[in-house]
């Protein structure tokens, strides 16, 4: 973003939760198999959760067939207004991957469209309640980028999986997320007037602290 020592990783689980495996008995290696499951759950790096984030989001893209411009393409002709966001996603209380695209319309009503990463398709859209209209309001005064426009842009770095106005700080900006084929993420910030691509600081700051 998802087992042959499933007995063991079970085992470990219950001993982890303070139950017990009744029906599971693990010997010898079994045995051996489920403490090691058990203290790479109890890690404090934080390498397991990591890895399993990734292969999340890799799964994510490989079930996408339709692009972020394409996914807000598909938004803006169920719902006509600006696109803020879309972020390539889990559905809510569902495993079923979605693009969710967040549009703000001219009376201030915002809009969450989901569409279909298979066909392009909108499943349903509902109108939420946000408290930052203002800001992004005031942000966007003034831009020639378009939330698709930044998505085009950014896919020259690889597979866009998310793109969203930055209405904080003193230079404001879209930004995506993209992911390549090997599995690298990169964040970037798309200019909303020239529509230039530059890396994102803050997130290569982050990447450089993990690795020292």
């Amino acid at each position: 973003m998802k087992r042959n020592i499933v007995i063991a990783a079970v085992t470990a689980a219950a001993l982890i939760g303070g139950g017990t495996a009744t029906a599971l008995a693990t010997t010898g290696d079994d045995q051996g198999s489920a403490r090691q499951a058990a203290n790479t759950k109890l890690s404090d790096d934080g390498s397991r959760d990591d890895q399993d984030d990734r292969d999340d989001d890799a799964a994510r893209v490989s079930s996408s067939g339709v692009t972020a411009p394409e996914a807000i393409a598909s938004a803006l002709k169920h719902t006509s207004a600006t696109v803020v966001s879309a972020e390539l996603d889990d559905e809510d209380d569902s495993d079923k991957v979605v693009w969710n695209v967040d549009v703000l319309s001219g009376d201030n009503t915002w809009h969450s469209v989901s569409v279909d990463p298979s066909n392009g398709k909108v499943l349903g859209a509902q109108t939420d309640d946000e408290d930052d209209t203002a800001q992004v309001r005031a942000a966007l005064k003034g831009s020639s980028v378009t939330a698709e426009q930044a998505a085009k842009a950014a896919a020259g770095k690889g597979v866009v999986t998310s793109v969203g106005l930055d209405e904080d700080g003193k230079d404001k900006s879209w930004e995506a997320e993209t992911r390549k084929s090997g599995g690298a993420e990169q964040d970037w910030k798309i200019d909303l007037k020239s529509g230039k691509v530059t890396a994102d600081r803050d997130d290569q700051n982050d990447q450089d602290d993990d690795q020292d």
